[in-house]
């Protein structure tokens, strides 16, 4: 494996005021693209850009990878799928925090933390 295909890339935010940052970047450009503010999660677009609103669901910031995705949810081909992501970290020592069932296919996912504490969720949903 090259290069991982990692899919659609966005920046999941954890916000203290669902309707007050949905307004502010609304402001910016973003529209509203998919989730359910009654359910305190939306997920905002400007071009490709893309930002994910979240109130009370983690603790810090987080950058999301969503393997097999394009930034329009939708899907892509050839793509690597999690499993085969998940090996190649072990392999050159990156532990993921949670396992990752190789025996199965479809949705799964798994989070990473980089040197500096930063947490990367990889999230396939296909």
């Amino acid at each position: 494996m090259n290069q991982l295909k990692l899919g659609a890339f966005s920046v999941s935010l954890n916000v203290k005021d669902i309707q007050a940052s949905k307004s502010f970047y609304e402001k910016l450009g973003f529209s509203e693209f998919a989730g359910d503010i009654s359910q305190n999660w939306l997920i905002l677009k400007n071009g490709n850009a893309i930002i994910g609103l979240f109130q009370g669901m983690f603790e810090k910031n987080m950058l999301t990878f969503n393997p097999g995705w394009d930034e329009n949810a939708k899907d892509v081909d050839p793509f690597d799928d999690i499993r085969s992501i998940y090996r190649h970290l072990k392999e050159n020592g990156i532990e993921p925090q949670n396992k990752v069932d190789e025996t199965h296919q479809g949705p799964a996912s798994m989070m990473i933390t980089d040197p500096d504490g930063n947490p990367i969720l990889i999230d396939q949903h296909r």
